[in-house]
């Protein structure tokens, strides 16, 4: 049974579970393969075995001398400096007992090499070195594969690539990497009461702001985006803009028209064309989130109120969106924190209050919910810095209570 025929409302956990489920089955294994170059913010479709050890040698971690100490033929730590080791030009040699070589950060260290000495606790006169300590074996010495070791997993298939993931495969010598495809995903809003920003503002019209903070959510999470403005306010404006989206892309991103007014034709255009399997969540902000189909797209109905529309995309959409693109969805980074202030709550919804999380001087992690909680205060979101997790059956907190906070930098990468 459609969880949207169920009664009351719906429990986040269980929203969430079946839109896991829903996307599993919309899930097409595709690939691409793309130079590292162009490989930022897209997901890796295949494991990464490395081709070969990282160092891919023995080699200095400094400038200094290699050493080669016999302690029964070493006399006042003095060697002789037979040669030098560049980074790029090797030595090619063996050292004896009491040799030395002059060495560069990153070169190969010779054959038979005990310990490399940084040159500041060295006296060089003429074709000798004296070392004012010597140091243990080993030091100093980078060992082959201590960093990498062939046929070792290096990124597993579902990492977002980042700038530290292209150097690390470009120092395996890997110029090309197979990655999922980008997510195709529409983006629309309605309400006859909308304007773009840069219009004169008719009387009791307001600015659409939610596209411009859906849509960079969405660039960051490396998805290709059609942005299809403003559409009219009618049962037949609103089919048709879903028909279209069908078409081509894998995700349709709807703001507002998904509550019960009388000009609100999200929900009735989506059932006409296709199939809405979750209406209503047990969740403030965003009790009017809708999610089914349309053909071979999945559908998100967002909130018009823009903390609504906010929240509910990092709380509900973001997971899937993730799932879909085969992404590696990140370990639990909910924080446990104390309550400063109260956070005033009614039972029967999950709350996601904005608030100021910090750490006081002692140490202790603090979170102090914003005063204004509306939905359509957007100031809740930009004068916060994290979610505080008040659960659905949770009434009022007090000041001293242990709360979740979500921070934003987990979901706004």
């Amino acid at each position: 049974m459609s969880l949207c025929n169920a009664p009351g409302l719906t429990p986040i956990e269980d929203v969430l579970d079946t839109m896991h489920e829903y996307a599993t089955a919309f899930f097409i294994d595709r690939k691409e393969t793309v130079s590292l170059l162009d490989a930022d913010n897209r997901v890796l479709a295949t494991d990464i075995i490395s081709p070969m050890n990282v160092p891919p040698h023995n080699n200095s971690a400094m400038d200094g001398y290699a050493l080669r100490f016999d302690h029964n033929a070493i006399h006042d730590n003095r060697f002789t400096l037979v040669g030098h080791a560049l980074a790029g030009q090797p030595f090619g040699g063996e050292l004896l007992a009491g040799e030395c070589v002059r060495i560069t950060t990153g070169a190969v260290v010779p054959s038979n090499t005990d310990a490399v000495v940084m040159q500041e606790n060295v006296t060089v006169d003429s074709a000798h070195i004296t070392v004012s300590t010597l140091p243990e074996p080993g030091n100093n010495i980078r060992l082959q594969g201590e960093d990498i070791t062939k046929g070792n997993l290096v990124l597993a298939r579902g990492t977002r690539l980042q700038p530290q993931h292209l150097a690390l495969l470009a120092s395996l010598g890997i110029a090309r990497v197979d990655v999922f495809p980008r997510l195709r995903v529409a983006v629309f809003a309605t309400g006859d009461e909308l304007t773009y920003p840069g219009e004169a503002l008719k009387e009791g019209a307001i600015y659409e702001s939610n596209r411009y903070a859906l849509i960079a959510k969405l660039s960051r999470l490396g998805c290709d985006i059609e942005d299809l403005g403003i559409i009219d306010d009618t049962l037949e404006a609103t089919v048709a803009t879903l028909n279209h989206c069908a078409l081509q892309s894998d995700v349709i991103i709807s703001c507002g028209g998904v509550s019960v007014g009388d000009a609100d034709f999200v929900k009735d255009a989506v059932n006409s064309v296709g199939e809405l399997n979750l209406w209503k969540v047990a969740m403030k902000p965003g009790k009017p989130f809708a999610f089914g189909r349309v053909d071979k797209s999945l559908f998100f109905g967002l909130p018009g109120n823009p903390v609504s529309a906010f929240a509910t995309f990092d709380i509900l959409v973001q997971p899937i969106i993730m799932q879909l693109q085969c992404e590696q969805l990140p370990a639990n980074l909910i924080l446990n924190a104390t309550l400063s202030e109260p956070a005033r709550k009614q039972p029967g919804r999950a709350d996601y209050q904005r608030g100021v999380l910090s750490v006081s001087d002692s140490g202790q992690v603090l979170v102090s919910p914003l005063p204004k909680q509306g939905s359509g205060l957007m100031t809740s979101i930009t004068q916060a810095n994290c979610y505080i997790v008040l659960e659905q059956d949770r009434g009022r907190s007090e000041a001293g209570e242990r709360v979740n906070v979500i921070p934003f930098k987990v979901l706004h990468p």
